[in-house]
């Protein structure tokens, strides 16, 4: 890895990092400054900065740590795979929870891509005129299940049209705290990027504005466990049925976060980590220590069913939820039911 190190001049004071940067290393520009500074290899003094917009301190030395170049085309890797179908156009598998689909910074290599170059190769026809696999939705890298991916071009294609017309049958499994109310609905909320953090999502207010885009998702809770309010007798938590009729980024758990039942171990949305309930038990408190260290969103694509875009053949996959979540399911089932 190799470094760039300006010391700051007092003419420079008071100037973004960014901006300084830029014109200081001839060999970034400002936005590719930004982009460094966001991923954490910029120093000041010898402690990290990540704000672009942090203000120039004469005398301070400021350091870019270059990352290593890496290929302009993801590579090949033998990865583990779990293909549930696969022909001539398609092959659709069962995701693991932790593996990103897309190589990106700091997820170059281990990715669905990857491993897809591998499984498909001398299989590929040239999607967009280069070999690789059609990706044409996503599941976040925290997320499990269905997947499918196009290996020609007519199949990229007509996946595309489908995805785009709604004509798919999507159904996720998620671990809330809390239950919906009602148990089953519909959250029709626009979508936007937040403007407070560009990595995240919510809820926009105005659905008209050309920043959100309609979100659709049907919910249903099938099971609900413990008691978190005495009163109410609000369920502690539950198994939520997701479908969707739109397809946004992180669309269920901005929802979910949304009508007040956050996926459990969403680190993004969660808000706070594990749930509440009342009771006693040993059972009980087991449940509440598997929920609290439950190290990603349970969040499971279950679901996959659509026209095969070549063949027209009627196509529909079923992926039971991973150990973990079974694990964390069959923890709940021993949350008091008297509170």
């Amino acid at each position: 890895m190799s470094q760039i190190e300006i010391t700051a001049a007092p003419e420079d004071a008071g100037q973004r990092l960014d901006a300084f940067l830029g014109a200081k290393a001839a060999e970034i520009s400002r936005s590719r400054a930004k982009a460094l500074i966001e991923e954490g290899v910029v120093t000041v003094d010898g402690k990290v900065e990540v704000s672009p917009r942090a203000p120039i301190k004469p005398g301070s030395v400021y350091i870019i740590h270059m990352p290593v170049p890496v290929a302009a085309e993801p590579q090949a890797e033998a990865l583990p795979l779990e293909i549930l179908f696969e022909d001539d156009h398609l092959v659709i598998l069962d995701k693991a929870a932790g593996m990103a689909v897309h190589p990106a910074p700091g997820n170059e290599t281990g990715t669905l891509v990857n491993a897809l170059l591998h499984h498909c190769k001398g299989q590929l026809s040239g999607i967009g005129g280069v070999e690789r696999p059609g990706i044409v939705h996503r599941l976040d890298k925290l997320t499990s299940g269905v997947m499918v991916a196009a290996k020609t071009e007519i199949a990229h294609t007509g996946l595309a049209a489908l995805f785009e017309q709604h004509d798919i049958e999507r159904m996720y499994l998620a671990v809330t705290r809390g239950a919906p109310r009602p148990l089953s609905g519909t959250v029709d909320a626009a979508i936007a990027r937040s403007v407070t953090d560009r990595k995240k999502m919510s809820v926009h207010r105005n659905p008209d504005s050309p920043a959100a885009r309609r979100a659709v998702t049907h919910y249903k809770a099938v099971e609900t466990w413990g008691v978190r309010d005495k009163h109410t007798r609000a369920p502690a938590a539950a198994l939520v049925e997701c479908r969707l009729e739109t397809g946004r980024t992180h669309q269920i758990r901005v929802h979910l976060a949304h009508i007040g039942v956050p996926v459990i171990g969403d680190p993004v949305y969660g808000r706070q980590m594990g749930i509440s309930a009342l009771g006693s038990g040993a059972g009980h408190a087991a449940a509440l220590t598997v929920a609290r260290a439950f190290p990603r969103q349970a969040l499971h694509a279950a679901v996959l069913g659509f026209v095969h875009p070549v063949t027209g053949e009627t196509l529909r996959f079923e992926a039971p939820v991973p150990p973990d979540m079974a694990e964390l399911i069959r923890a709940l089932k021993g949350l008091s039911k008297d509170g």
